[in-house]
C-alpha cells in the first residue's frame, strides 16, 4: 500500500511547491490537485458532501499549472489529478496539457478524470449535464488517440477532427495512467470501458464489496487487477 496526498491549492494556502517538496522529502508517493474553473454563484446544485459548500472549491488553482510548478521542483512524487473536470475542457488542448506535464516531469501523471457535480458550471462551459458521460468518454477516447497515433483523428457524436499532428508524446506509454473518479451506478463499467484505474472518494465504510466487483468486471472483459486509489480519506 502507497500513500499520497491530496489538498485544494489555493491563494491562502501553503505555496504548491513548498507543499510539493514537502511531501517529497516525506516519503509520500504522491500529491493529487482537484479542479474547479468556477463555482456559479446561484449555487443550485447540492453540495455531494452535505452542508455548506466550502469557499476553497471556488478558490483553488488551475491543477496542470500548479503541478507544472511541483513538477519543476520534485523528482520523485507522482503529479495527479483528482479530479480533472474532463466535461469542461477542450480534448485537443488537454491532450497537450497533459502530455507537456508528463514530458516535464519525465513521466510522473496520473490522469485521474470525472464528470463533476455542479450543473451550472459544466452548462457555463457548453456542456449539457444530461449528456457529460458520453461526452467524457469521447473525449477520453479522442485524448488516447492523440497520444498514441502519430497522425490523429477522431470521429464521434461530440468530438470530432480530421488527421492532426500533436507533439511531444506523453513520456508514460501508452499514456499516462487514467484514473476514473466517483462511485455511482456505472462508475465501474466506465473504469473497466476506458480507465487504468479507480478513483474513488473514501467516503465508504468498506470498499471491498465494490472493488470485488470491479474485479469481475474487469475479468468479464479480459482484463487484470484494475488498482484502486481512494482519495479524500480523513488522516487518522
Amino acid at each position: 500500500m502507497k500513500f499520497g496526498v491530496f489538498m485544494f491549492p489555493t491563494g491562502y494556502a501553503i505555496n504548491p511547491v513548498e507543499l510539493g517538496k514537502t511531501v517529497e522529502d516525506l516519503g509520500f508517493e504522491s500529491l493529487f490537485f482537484p479542479e474547479h474553473t468556477h463555482i456559479p454563484a446561484s449555487r443550485l446544485s447540492p453540495f455531494p458532501g452535505g452542508g455548506e459548500l466550502p469557499r476553497e472549491y471556488s478558490n483553488t488553482l488551475d491543477p496542470f499549472v500548479a503541478l507544472g510548478a511541483v513538477a519543476s521542483a520534485t523528482e520523485r512524487l507522482l503529479l495527479g489529478t483528482g479530479i480533472c473536470l474532463v466535461v469542461e475542457r477542450d480534448p485537443i488542448t488537454l491532450a497537450k496539457e497533459v502530455a507537456s506535464l508528463d514530458f516535464i516531469s519525465n513521466g510522473r501523471v496520473l490522469f485521474g478524470i470525472g464528470g463533476g457535480w455542479n450543473r451550472e458550471e459544466m452548462e457555463n462551459h457548453g456542456t449539457d449535464p444530461r449528456r457529460r458521460w458520453k461526452l467524457l468518454r469521447e473525449r477520453i477516447e479522442a485524448m488516447k488517440a492523440i497520444w498514441t497515433q502519430e497522425e490523429a483523428e477522431y470521429h464521434g457524436e461530440f468530438v470530432n477532427f480530421d488527421p492532426i499532428w500533436q507533439f511531444p508524446k506523453p513520456v508514460q506509454k501508452p499514456h499516462p495512467p487514467i484514473l476514473v473518479g466517483g462511485d455511482g451506478e456505472n462508475t465501474l463499467k466506465r473504469v473497466v470501458n476506458y480507465g487504468d484505474g479507480w478513483l474513488p472518494i473514501g467516503r465508504r465504510a468498506d470498499f471491498k464489496s465494490r472493488i470485488d466487483e470491479l474485479n469481475h468486471l474487469a475479468a468479464e472483459a479480459g482484463r487484470g487487477t484494475i488498482p484502486v486509489s481512494i482519495f479524500g480519506v480523513p488522516p487518522k
